[in-house]
């Protein structure tokens, strides 16, 4: 197994947070939601500037429910553009939302904005309880260059290469302004809770032919390398409650086909241990620049939605559909949060989700001594 180990910190920087395709698709699969047929129709995608006229128009709209602003005290992006933050709730608990930190997965920020449409204007019991419980802090476009660009990264022009800005919170990195930027704010913030909005390659879900919608990940792998050794195991916990806890709220909807987030190489599987993601570093507790000398971490999950525009496997008939399994996710586990019920859930329900034998771990980090 060390060996294995040591092999996958080889090839942990080529997969970050994306799926290969499964090699066990095959035409015969049931679609995770309407079939996309391999097309993807950009002008029907939310754009930069269109994210910005809805969230103004939100926010005019929530009778003070919804404040929107931006984080340019702290800078702005690569090119110029500011990161946009919306902010609902004014209970204890803190949530932090991420969406589009990948520039070319973007149904991520629908689903952000529909939540935050909600907040602004949803008055049943449900919200209610979320907005008093808590209060939600939403960056719906975390990468606005490489949505722009239809990028999967960010552009760095003084060195002419993409980043990926989701390998870049690690303590010798933060190379793009955009990282720094965020960072920053969450070192301030100090969130209790997060969750990161996510695309991923096709796949099937385990013994099945259903073709995964929707995907429960966490970054640095349960009962692995990492986690179970934060906050003596605490996280290793509590994400696992949070992930069990969106599964038995989502198994009954439409259809979403749901399964563990995994990578794959050729046949063999595996479950990712990066603690150079961001979520991965909120777990953490990373200290940058004596930025968070007083140590803050938080638990974190992520959502991932099958699809994305850079590779043209998005379609419209699908956009809706995918865009509310993710709404729904995010709603539900916002509620858990607010009524603690995410406590109530056996952490062992997590091994029900549907999940292919693992081979190992994925990793950006020397293995040696695990």
């Amino acid at each position: 197994m060390k060996r294995l180990l040591t092999m996958m910190a080889v090839f942990g920087m080529l997969f970050a947070f994306t799926v290969l395709p499964d090699v066990s698709a095959n035409t015969d699969t049931v679609p995770g939601g309407p079939s996309t047929d391999g097309n993807t129709n950009i002008n029907s995608i939310i754009t930069y500037d269109e994210m910005i006229k809805k969230l103004e128009t939100i926010e005019a709209t929530s009778k003070g429910n919804v404040e929107v602003f931006t984080l340019d005290d702290y800078g702005k992006s690569e090119q110029g553009n500011s990161i946009y933050v919306a902010k609902a709730g004014d209970g204890d608990k803190k949530i932090w939302v991420q969406a589009q930190i990948h520039g070319d997965e973007k149904l991520t920020t629908e689903a952000a904005l529909q939540m935050l449409k909600t907040f602004a204007s949803n008055g049943s019991p449900d919200v209610k309880t979320i907005l008093e419980e808590a209060t939600i802090y939403v960056i719906p476009m975390y990468n606005p260059d490489g949505s722009i660009l239809n990028t999967r990264g960010t552009y760095l022009e003084n060195e002419d290469r993409y980043l990926d800005l989701n390998r870049d919170w690690a303590t010798d990195k933060f190379e793009a302004k955009e990282s720094r930027i965020v960072y920053e704010y969450w070192t301030d913030l100090k969130p209790d809770f997060a969750i990161d909005l996510h695309h991923q390659g096709f796949k099937t879900v385990y013994g099945t032919n259903e073709s995964t919608s929707f995907s429960l990940g966490i970054s640095l792998a349960p009962d692995g390398p990492t986690l179970p050794d934060i906050k003596d195991g605490l996280y290793n916990t509590v994400t696992k409650q949070m992930q069990a806890y969106v599964y038995d709220s989502m198994i009954d909807y439409g259809y979403t086909h749901i399964d563990q987030y995994q990578v794959c190489g050729g046949d063999e599987k595996y479950f990712i241990d990066i603690r150079g993601g961001v979520v991965s570093a909120m777990m953490l507790g990373t200290n940058y620049n004596n930025l968070n000398d007083d140590g803050h971490s938080n638990p974190a999950i992520f959502f991932e939605t099958k699809g994305n525009t850079r590779e043209g496997n998005l379609g419209q008939k699908s956009n809706g559909y995918l865009t509310k399994q993710n709404y729904q996710a995010l709603k539900a586990l916002m509620y858990g949060i607010a009524t603690e019920e995410i406590y109530d859930v056996d952490p062992e329900r997590w091994n029900d989700i549907p999940a292919y034998p693992s081979a190992g771990y994925l990793t950006d980090y020397e293995t040696s001594g695990y």
